[in-house]
């Protein structure tokens, strides 16, 4: 989980950052979905309070998801977008999922995905949905969506494209485009529904993201921007990953009151995560939700036999997918850990079907499936 875990990409998104941090202005800008007025005139930010961040579980109106490009992935662009053809197939089985992808390359995302999936034409640098998309939101007047200002985690990859897409997706959908006064990434929000919002200082409280502004000014920000009252910070790790250490790659909520955690294969060596796994742990065990009660941590083990994976590998269960009726997770050849991880989910989730999916190429890139999603709620 070094930032080496993207080492393979780097070289490629570092010759391309020049021409992609403008690439808005070359041909895929041109073909984006259009502002219209009603997305123009919606785009200011609303005042704090009318919005809520619902919980993963609560029912979902789409999924959204993006087809990886050959500038970033480079020779590794053919199994990756096999992984995310197989993702997207599998999430419509349960709800409608849309895919967003250069007009270039449409045609063969359609034909990867089948009719089961909506292809939207649309500029896209990466595939990595859950950070570049729209955070949704619901209150009184329906859903809206949070724009976070992405910028490549931090400046780390090219984006010129993808800082774009939060707002293409809301005109679109002519949905609210509410403006954070923050930058920030939906991987490093995990919430219970109910007023409870996770971090890691390291993604958010970063002066790559956000210089100079304090814990409080962001707390503030996130409080009003998802409608929560309580935000539990771990610590996270800095500079060791791409982003920063998303809360989604180390715990979720299962439903209010229970964090699902992820944590060290037995006999793993210690790294920079193995502190930061305790020190989150120690931080959950004594934490307060926003109803004034003490979560419940289970414990979701990582594979101790990934193959012929290198050390980059993200070989994290709790990378998960919700989706209507369904829990859509990785399988990573360990018979043992993937059988009991399936356990795991399946008791957290009961009455969903657990679905388990090969991710070979998408876990060399850093990321899985929860990373590649991102659902639009139905209005509450």
């Amino acid at each position: 989980m070094e930032i080496s875990r993207r080492q393979t990409l780097q070289a490629a998104a570092a010759a391309a950052v020049g021409g992609a941090l403008t690439a808005c202005s070359g041909t895929d800008a041109a073909r984006a979905v259009p502002r219209t007025d009603h997305a123009a005139a919606a785009a200011a930010a609303r005042p704090a309070g009318r919005w809520r961040l619902p919980e993963e579980t609560h029912p979902h109106a789409a999924t959204y998801m993006a087809w990886p490009t050959r500038e970033i992935w480079g020779p590794e662009v053919t199994g990756v977008r096999d992984d995310i053809a197989r993702i997207a197939r599998a999430i419509a089985e349960f709800e409608p999922v849309t895919l967003l992808a250069n007009e270039r390359e449409a045609t063969a995302a359609r034909r990867a995905c089948g009719y089961g999936v909506e292809v939207l034409p649309t500029p896209v640098d990466d595939l990595w949905m859950r950070d570049s998309g729209p955070v949704f939101v619901v209150g009184p007047e329906g859903v809206a969506g949070v724009d976070l200002n992405f910028n490549g985690w931090g400046k780390k990859q090219a984006h010129g494209r993808d800082r774009h897409v939060a707002r293409a997706v809301l005109d679109h959908e002519r949905l609210t485009r509410i403006a954070a006064p923050i930058t920030a990434e939906g991987g490093a929000l995990e919430t219970d529904g109910r007023g409870t919002l996770l971090a890691t200082k390291s993604s958010l409280i970063n002066d790559n993201r956000n210089p100079g502004r304090s814990r409080e000014d962001i707390e503030r920000a996130l409080k009003d921007l998802f409608g929560v009252s309580r935000v539990i910070w771990v610590k996270g790790v800095k500079n060791k990953d791409i982003t920063d250490y998303h809360i989604d790659a180390l715990a979720r909520f299962a439903e209010p009151g229970v964090v699902v955690m992820s944590t060290p294969a037995a006999g793993a060596p210690r790294s920079p995560f193995t502190a930061a796994y305790e020190q989150a742990r120690t931080v959950l065990d004594g934490a307060i939700d926003a109803r004034g009660k003490r979560l419940e941590v289970v414990e979701l083990p990582e594979p101790s036999d990934i193959g012929r994976h290198g050390d980059g590998f993200l070989a994290c269960y709790v990378n998960y997918y919700v989706a209507n009726g369904a829990v859509i997770m990785p399988r990573y050849g360990d018979r043992k850990a993937d059988s009991r991880a399936a356990s795991v989910v399946g008791d957290l989730y009961p009455g969903r079907e657990v679905v388990q999916l090969p991710l070979d190429h998408l876990g060399e890139g850093g990321g899985g499936i929860h990373c590649a999603t991102q659902q639009r709620p139905r209005a509450a």
